[in-house]
């Protein structure tokens, strides 16, 4: 079990100054560097240095924990990555950190997980810390060169309806002319799609979240790669692509399926919600200021930002106010209620790990956000997105 020292519970609520906060980026590195190798399953000897780093200070933080079990090899590593949930791992963790279904590699598919991708993606030596951002702030600045909001709507649509593009889908968005300001972009978000999706010469898309499935026990089983997804359910197939379409086939990298496609499947989902309603919704106001501008008939306004995010502590450290352009009354961030119903305390946690300067930044479900929004228009003035004072970044009164 994750070991908590009385000096850790005397610690500040900063996750850094636990020891092995690092030690599980690193683990993460790892996962991920193994798995773009092939299947992991099957290793040999040299190990890649990233994961001889991440197995040897594994076993030094169980020895200097006079921990006897240690895994003494990388397949013995790795079956404890897909074995144990990281809170039962033998480390000094923050108590909030891990939930009994937080594994860095899936049991049933032996991939990394959604919340390895997390902590890999998040952490500050991880070299796609920055990928998602920088891609969409290339877009940003391509299309305001081009003064065309509609083609940056245009590009986010293309990366949150599109994650998979034929040889024919990716001619098509090259004669697209919304999308001609952003055209240089597109190589550097689609990459040729690997051959362990494949499964007698068909690749499968999810039919809840467009990207390819993965297919597990030779193909008996399809695995879709999002946590919420696998809630709900056997993910249902959505296109099967085999012959002239699986020639040339592309996806999204991770890192914009992980923090663009699939927040943005939550976003558009919310704006089919708040409009059936008869709410004013805008998608991504001010090039993307924040995801979705909602405006009541009293003209008051609310700015919300929807994270799809399993890891409900990364999630509070990385909260900030929302930009406060173009100009609203309140503003929240949102998350999907399934996502929040796999943690034990996904809103406590969040609210714990957030930093004072986000410290008026509420977390709401997005069901919590359509009943809010329907309450308000049956109601004179309220109910207001949070209890305590206007919220943070707040730009009109």
């Amino acid at each position: 079990m994750t070991i908590a020292t009385d000096a850790s519970a005397a610690r500040s609520g900063d996750w850094l100054e636990f020891p092995d906060v690092r030690l599980v980026r690193t683990l993460a590195g790892a996962v991920i560097q193994l798995a773009d190798l092939g299947p992991l399953s099957s290793f040999r000897l040299p190990y890649p240095a990233e994961a001889q780093r991440a197995l040897d200070r594994t076993v030094l933080a169980c020895l200097l924990r006079g921990v006897e079990e240690i895994p003494r090899s990388l397949p013995e590593l790795l079956f404890w990555c897909h074995s144990r949930p990281l809170e039962d791992w033998p480390l000094d963790l923050p108590p909030d950190a891990f939930g009994p279904d937080d594994y860095l590699v899936d049991p049933e598919a032996l991939v990394p997980t959604q919340l390895c991708h997390e902590w890999w993606i998040r952490g500050k030596d991880a070299g796609a810390a920055q990928f998602d951002r920088e891609v969409i702030h290339a877009a940003m600045r391509l299309c305001r060169r081009a003064s065309s909001p509609e083609s940056y709507v245009a590009f986010r649509r293309l990366l949150v309806e599109r994650p998979v593009l034929t040889g024919v889908e990716r001619f098509e968005a090259e004669t697209d002319l919304f999308l001609a300001p952003v055209q240089e972009l597109l190589d550097q978000c689609y990459a040729p799609v690997p051959a362990s999706y494949e499964s007698e010469g068909a690749y499968i898309t999810c039919g809840r979240c467009l990207t390819l499935l993965t297919p597990v026990a030779g193909g008996a089983s399809w695995w879709c790669e999002r946590d919420r997804c696998r809630r709900r359910g056997a993910p249902p197939h959505g296109r099967t692509l085999a012959g002239a379409d699986a020639a040339g086939l592309l996806q999204l990298m991770r890192p914009l399926r992980q923090f663009v496609t699939s927040p943005g499947r939550a976003e558009v989902e919310l704006e089919a919600r708040l409009s059936a309603l008869g709410l004013e919704v805008q998608l991504w106001p001010g090039f993307d200021a924040y995801d979705l501008r909602v405006i009541f008939p009293d003209g008051h306004v609310w700015a919300i930002d929807v994270k799809d995010w399993k890891h409900p502590g990364l999630l509070g450290r990385a909260a900030k106010p929302v930009r406060p352009e173009p100009p609203y009354d309140e503003s929240c961030w949102v998350v999907p209620r399934e996502q929040a119903e796999a943690h034990r305390d996904y809103l406590g946690t969040y609210r714990r790990n957030r930093p004072a300067t986000a410290e008026g930044l509420p977390l709401l479900t997005n069901d919590r956000l359509v009943a809010l929004a329907t309450a308000r228009l049956l109601g004179a003035g309220g109910p207001h997105l949070t209890d305590s004072a206007p919220t943070n970044g707040s730009s009109r009164a």
